[in-house]
């Protein structure tokens, strides 16, 4: 049985790396949404359940690449603009005659070839070819686009715009998606309120701030009210959303009194890490009652977005049974050193310029997870790894654009 005394009394000496957090917390999970058939329109940035194979040829016909005439390669060799080849216009091809087609018309037997119109003269009811014509030029072959049996998309392939053109082009007009993941995120903190604080209060936004995330990373969002620092009313509000998909809470996850979350996961399920070496953001707690996860992210809003990156972000995907993309990134040249200390993930924030010369990081509060400010006027960060001590002035860097991911 957990208690708040407890989990604060172990304190932060040591802290799990964020990988293996997420080994621990993905080795625990036992999670998975339901599927549905939806409509191609419905299914942008859905997430397929099952293996998409073409049931036919793209194009199945072989089609004209460009407007021009249908012809017989061999009735063109030797065409030259001195030495035309003359061809009579009809409405078929055949020998010594052509026949006009428009871009992705059927270039029929015996025509092989089709001749741009820049390279033939209208003369009355003829054409003078003035460039030979190759056999197969300027024609699509069948399925030279896309072959019958052709695999297209695995099983947990999140579906682009380009991915339904394709899929419709095969004449697929429904697929199998995963259900969007449910997420229930709650804001904790006896502080907080809606709206006109007083002295000692403080507006909420970290649980906005996660639920609009969780939108973009491919949740189902419900945004709870903000619950008291009451042991009591935190295990109401967790077990009144344990048939959500995964919880999320916002705010006392840390060891001081009235961090009480992490006590109340392991009293009523299972603690699986309090405490990751990220900064901003190491007093994170991950658990799971009743099989639903229950990501505990830290009230300082820097790391709170840290960690829902770190966290909420590949536990969406799993849930959902894919993996999270990668992030934008850019690669630039670091305006002036930061530092990390060694064994700790840093997410130290940037705004990018762009040069002559190519772009610039400039970090941005290298330190106070409390500056919301820093998080919204940043383009970015840098991730410096756990074995380095940092980045020189001058440093090539990898800059992420966390709220460009989708």
């Amino acid at each position: 049985m957990g208690d708040a005394e407890s989990v604060r009394g172990a304190g932060f000496v040591e802290r799990t790396r964020v990988r293996e957090a997420l080994e621990t917390l993905r080795a625990a999970m036992n999670v998975s949404t339901g599927t549905r058939t939806l409509a191609l329109a419905a299914a942008d940035g859905r997430v397929l359940a099952e293996t998409v194979t073409s049931p036919r040829n793209v194009p199945d016909f072989p089609r004209a690449a460009m407007d021009g005439y249908a012809v017989r390669a061999e009735d063109t060799f030797g065409a030259a603009d001195r030495s035309p080849a003359t061809l009579a216009v009809g409405d078929s091809a055949g020998p010594q005659r052509a026949t006009w087609v428009h871009t992705g018309s059927p270039v029929a037997e015996p025509a092989d070839a089709v001749v741009k119109t820049e390279n033939a003269r209208e003369v009355g009811d003829s054409i003078e070819v003035t460039s030979a014509a190759a056999v197969g030029q300027n024609v699509s072959e069948v399925g030279e686009d896309i072959e019958a049996d052709q695999h297209l998309f695995d099983s947990g392939h999140r579906l682009r715009p380009s991915d339904l053109a394709l899929l419709r082009s095969v004449g697929i007009e429904s697929v199998t998606v995963r259900e969007r993941p449910s997420v229930a995120v709650i804001p904790t903190g006896e502080e907080l309120v809606e709206s006109d604080p007083d002295p000692g209060e403080a507006i909420e936004t970290n649980g906005l701030m996660v639920s609009s995330l969780a939108e973009r990373w491919g949740g189902d969002t419900r945004y709870r009210d903000v619950v008291t620092d009451d042991r009591d009313a935190l295990v109401d509000a967790i077990e009144a959303d344990l048939d959500a998909d995964v919880i999320v809470t916002t705010g006392g996850s840390s060891i001081g009194k009235r961090d009480l979350l992490p006590a109340v996961v392991e009293d009523r399920g299972e603690l699986l890490v309090h405490g990751v070496a990220l900064k901003p953001g190491h007093p994170v707690a991950l658990g799971q009652v009743e099989d639903t996860p229950v990501l505990m992210l830290p009230g300082y809003p820097v790391a709170c977005i840290v960690n829902a990156w770190q966290f909420v972000r590949p536990v969406l995907n799993w849930t959902a049974d894919t993996e999270p993309d990668e992030p934008a990134r850019v690669e630039a040249e670091l305006d002036r050193k930061i530092r990390s200390e060694p064994g700790i993930r840093s997410c130290v924030r940037v705004t990018v310029s762009e040069t002559d010369e190519g772009a610039i990081a400039e970090p941005v509060h290298e330190s106070g997870a409390s500056i919301l400010s820093s998080v919204s006027l940043a383009d970015g960060w840098v991730q410096v790894p756990e074995s380095i001590e940092g980045y020189d002035a001058g440093d090539r860097v990898t800059v992420e654009f966390w709220e460009a991911q989708p």
